[in-house]
């Protein structure tokens, strides 16, 4: 009895050298695009983060400004300090103010606080008493923060360089910050200043 054994029962080497090859391209376009999409997803993430951090700053900031409080206040000498002090960028300390809206430490509505910029990082200082000494709560905000520019808007519509008008419990209108830093470029914000609630 003769058995025959036709063509269709196996492979050849040349068919399965010929599925291999493909199984190998296949394999290599996945983990390629593998690859790919774990470097787009790290990207993604990274400019979100940076953008989060830009966001929170300037919701802090409008919420700061916003709340900000025609009240004088005493430095740890006892000596009468403006309701707002503003500077143009060039020195550490941005602006001082008290706001409005915080109930925390010794239960008053009231808190000082003061945006500094040092050793290339954005802060917010908030003091636990608004007379007064007592060490800040620093919280970085910006890293990396290579320049700083800062104005502010008086009742009339005039830009300044700096806020300190003779009468010390007055508040500009609006504040003009532009950052420049390495992950953002250079970032132009307008805040506007006292709107929130008495």
């Amino acid at each position: 009895m003769n058995v025959r054994i036709g063509a269709s029962a196996g492979f050849t080497l040349v068919e399965m050298m010929i599925a291999l090859s493909i199984f190998g391209l296949l394999t290599a376009a996945g983990v390629t695009l593998l690859g790919l999409t774990a470097r787009t997803q790290e990207a993604s993430d990274r400019l979100l983060g940076e953008l989060g951090e830009l966001r929170r700053t300037g919701a802090l900031l409008t919420a700061d400004l916003a709340q900000a409080a025609p009240r004088l206040y005493r430095d740890r000498d006892g000596r009468p300090l403006r309701a707002f002090a503003g500077g143009n960028g060039e020195e550490p300390m941005l602006m001082a103010f008290v706001r409005r809206g915080w109930a925390g430490g010794d239960g008053a509505a009231l808190q000082r606080v003061a945006w500094r910029l040092r050793d290339a990082r954005l802060e917010r200082l908030s003091y636990p008493h608004v007379d007064g000494g007592g060490s800040p709560v620093a919280v970085t905000l910006l890293d990396g923060v290579s320049g700083l520019r800062l104005r502010y808007r008086d009742d009339e519509g005039m830009w300044h360089d700096r806020w300190d008008p003779a009468n010390g419990s007055h508040l500009p209108r609006a504040v003009e910050m532009v950052t420049t830093s390495q992950p953002h470029g250079t970032v132009r914000q307008l805040f506007l200043v006292g709107t929130g609630s008495p």
